[in-house]
């Protein structure tokens, strides 16, 4: 027998789905913004004239890039709730589930976000840094009023792209029951009977989203080119 479709959950559940995308979009902006600013430190890091930075750096780039990512929320949700409640004084109707999703999310994306802003920084030709020397600049004058802002330029498009293959894997905090947009679809499927068309559903506002983003992303990168 054929397996009839049946779209009607779809209305009534789309308060709760758009309950579930805010989570997935809070999680990727905080990820993106925690994963830039502590990426931005591990590639200096690595480019740092300290053997132990290059070293510490090195091994916490290597270690996340190394480990799936539905591994490290799996550490957070069930090993570290205690260590994250310690530091962060989080009062108890926390939900410590969105809590361990952005600490883990934040720190994974931190390494490969470090990688790309590390080839954003070696892309900076050496006469700029030479020039700035020549103007008497210290190191870290020269890498963050010269350096910096045009790695940021020249590596802008790839955050972005990143911060885009971020929110595809915000998918993944299903492992901790985390009521994100997909965690919601499926869940509002099982519900109803309708499992099928639900992550159907999830999957063309991913595609639409994502599709979107990418061709802006694109966009963007053309007129930085032209410019």
């Amino acid at each position: 027998m054929a397996y009839e479709y049946d779209w009607s959950s779809i209305p009534g559940a789309l308060p709760l789905l758009a309950s579930g995308l805010k989570v997935s979009l809070e999680i990727t902006a905080v990820a993106v913004v925690v994963g830039i600013a502590w990426g931005t430190v591990l590639a200096m890091a690595r480019l740092s004239n300290s053997a132990l930075l290059r070293w510490l750096a090195t091994g916490y780039v290597n270690l996340f890039r190394a480990i799936p990512l539905v591994m490290v929320l799996l550490w957070f949700f069930l090993v570290v709730p205690q260590l994250l409640g310690a530091l962060f004084n989080l009062d108890s109707r926390t939900d410590i589930r969105l809590v361990s999703a952005l600490v883990g999310f934040a720190l994974f994306e931190s390494a490969y976000y470090a990688e790309i802003i590390r080839a954003g920084i070696q892309s900076v030709p050496r006469g700029q840094t030479m020039a700035a020397s020549a103007l008497g600049m210290t190191r870290g004058q020269t890498m963050r009023l010269v350096v910096l802002p045009q790695a940021f330029r020249n590596m802008l498009p790839l955050l972005l792209t990143q911060a885009i293959v971020l929110f595809q894997d915000t998918s993944l905090v299903y492992v901790s029951a985390l009521a994100d947009f997909f965690g919601t679809a499926y869940k509002v499927g099982d519900r109803d009977g309708r499992i099928v068309e639900l992550l159907l559903f999830a999957g063309v506002v991913y595609f639409v989203l994502c599709f979107g983003l990418s061709r802006a992303v694109q966009g963007f990168q053309r007129r930085l080119v032209k410019a």
